[in-house]
């Protein structure tokens, strides 16, 4: 917890808004700390140093295409009907050693990526010449294993070529001493394969975050289970292990834990080995079986005086918002892993992670501000009623954005338990606060999901 949150606003009695319970959890959670990781294993993670090239790319001249190595003189006014005659000399192919040297009236049959042998000046694609067979124009060459003779005998051009033509020169990628990659960008396969391309074998990064997802209701069971009178299917662990994939971490699903407070407990601190943000879901309300905050209202760091003030803890809050009003966050273990306690309705733990989770994951990631949050916009509400912000809390509904018209439109209607709305919503309408009704075509607030 933050050490500035002030002494009267902590607990229930205080209710809290949207945007003091955010700034809490981003004031307190922390980027990882940087470890050294081969690259494929970095896919996904941010940078933390700048890398520079070590030696220009490509690292010598090559072709790009498959065809012959010549000399410009040699084929200057070649036509399909008076064809330069060339002397092929060898092959020249991709990783081999010592190239034959090209000289007048010569040439070298050549692979895309294979370096420009001496005394060539240009490339022709196969496709200009009769590969080699005394006929007209061909397509491509034979492979080398069935017909080893076309590495010798004479090869007719049909088109001339200026200097330097399919040659790919050295450096033209990048140069020695460029600068291929900056702090803080994220490893994507592009990224992974530069790195590759200039040799490193490793890379300095912020790891993706580890997040354990926790369930809790005696009455959930798995998909694909029979169900039983009163029990309903566990979508919310898949629901959020999902999005906290989506959003770059590292998630680990726990299968959903009975309403017995002991059995929470033992179960988060079993995770704690794995994790480094825990997110529970369920059990945060004010009713008699809610065993998440009945199991970490007590919890506190042994090693650490003061309790929830001092940093350690989960503190469960009330904010102004509809769907998600019971919220929990604070850490526990000896590690003080953070701890995100989101209420067990689908549709208000999807909406609490997307304004909460998220950013968190984000910043243990190590990611810039500006990549923290869901990215917002303003658009016009289209639909056949009025909003209304009950009881003066923030609503966030499920809604289908148009960015061509600019528009937003409510999917599902006002309930907090349409979870099928999800499915179709690629947005949440935020109504303010301070309002207690939008009407159809009003500007509204935009969180986008996409």
């Amino acid at each position: 917890m933050s050490s500035a949150t002030p002494a009267s606003a902590v607990g229930q009695q205080h209710l809290w808004s949207v945007d003091e319970h955010l700034e809490d959890i981003l004031s307190t959670v922390r980027p990882l700390d940087p470890i050294e990781l081969q690259l494929l294993d970095a896919q996904g993670c941010v940078l933390v140093e700048d890398v520079t090239v070590p030696v220009s790319l490509p690292p010598f001249d090559n072709s790009s295409m498959d065809g012959y190595a010549v000399r410009v003189a040699d084929i200057a006014g070649a036509s399909e009907e008076y064809p330069a005659v060339l002397t092929v000399i060898g092959d020249v192919a991709a990783g081999q050693a010592e190239p034959p040297t090209v000289g007048p009236g010569q040439a070298a049959r050549i692979m895309t990526g294979a370096p420009l042998p001496p005394g060539a000046e240009a490339v022709v694609p196969v496709e200009w010449t009769d590969g080699g067979l005394g006929a007209g124009p061909v397509s491509s060459m034979p492979a080398h294993s069935s017909a080893p003779e076309g590495a010798s005998g004479e090869v007719r051009v049909h088109r001339p070529a200026e200097a330097r033509a399919h040659v790919r020169a050295q450096g033209s990628d990048v140069q020695a001493g460029d600068r291929a990659l900056t702090t803080g960008t994220v490893l994507g396969p592009p990224q992974i394969a530069l790195l590759a391309a200039i040799g490193r074998g490793t890379v300095r990064v912020r790891p993706r975050p580890r997040v354990v997802v926790v369930s809790t209701g005696s009455e959930l069971i798995q998909p694909g289970e029979q169900l039983s009178h009163g029990q309903i299917f566990d979508s919310n662990s898949f629901a959020l292990t999902a999005a906290a994939r989506d959003a770059g971490a590292i998630a680990y699903r726990v299968g959903a834990v009975a309403d017995d407070a002991e059995t929470l407990r033992s179960t988060i601190e079993d995770q704690l080995i794995r994790a480094d943000l825990v997110v529970t879901t369920g059990g945060v309300s004010v009713g008699a079986y809610d065993v998440v905050k009945e199991a970490l209202s007590s919890i506190g760091d042994p090693d650490e005086e003061g309790g929830i003030g001092a940093g350690s803890g989960v503190e469960f809050r009330k904010l102004a918002m509809q769907p998600g009003k019971p919220q929990g966050f604070g850490s526990v273990g000896p590690d003080h892993t953070p701890l995100l306690a989101l209420p067990g309705n689908p549709v208000s733990s999807y909406v609490s992670f997307e304004l909460f989770v998220r950013p968190a994951i984000r910043v243990l990631m190590g990611l810039p501000d500006d990549s923290v949050r869901r990215p917002t916009t303003r658009a016009v509400l289209t639909s056949d009623k009025a909003l209304t912000s009950p009881d003066g809390r923030r609503q966030f509904l499920r809604g289908a954005y148009d960015a061509e018209a600019g528009a937003i439109a409510p999917v599902g209607g006002s309930g907090s338990h349409l979870i099928a709305a999800l499915a179709h919503a690629d947005a949440l309408i935020v109504v303010a606060e301070d309002v207690t009704s939008v009407e159809p075509g009003t500007e509204v607030d935009v969180l986008l999901l996409g």
